[in-house]
């Protein structure tokens, strides 16, 4: 620890966290999983309280879930919470959007896409 890490109180683990929710440095394999980790647990508390858009619904979310909120904050990049959170939407839209078609009739197709060599 520095001389101004230990007079502010700032370990040497909380400057790499910071700089890691600031988007300075990338986070490692472990930081990464504990980001996963958090994102789901918050996005669990906002399924068990009928919330869809975190950002949209910010209050009713903090309310609901502020502990889980803190937490993904805290082990995940700034942008990748923005990220999720909307990606989030999109999923649940998208997710909502094949139940209604499947109700109507339509059939799930598996589409692929293989490249190969020219000869």
């Amino acid at each position: 620890m520095g001389l101004f890490g230990g007079l502010f109180g700032q370990t040497e683990e909380d400057k790499r966290a910071t700089e890691v929710r600031a988007g300075v440095v990338a986070p490692t394999r472990s930081e990464r999983q504990r980001c996963w980790e958090a994102r789901d647990s918050y996005f669990a508390c906002l399924d068990a309280n009928n919330i869809v858009d975190a950002l949209k619904d910010d209050k009713q979310a903090a309310k609901a879930c502020g502990k889980q909120s803190v937490q993904f904050e805290k082990d995940c990049a700034q942008q990748w919470v923005t990220y999720f959170k909307k990606w989030r939407v999109q999923e649940l839209q998208k997710k909502a959007r094949i139940k209604e078609l499947e109700a109507q009739g339509a059939i799930k197709m598996d589409v692929s896409s293989q490249f190969t060599e020219r000869r």
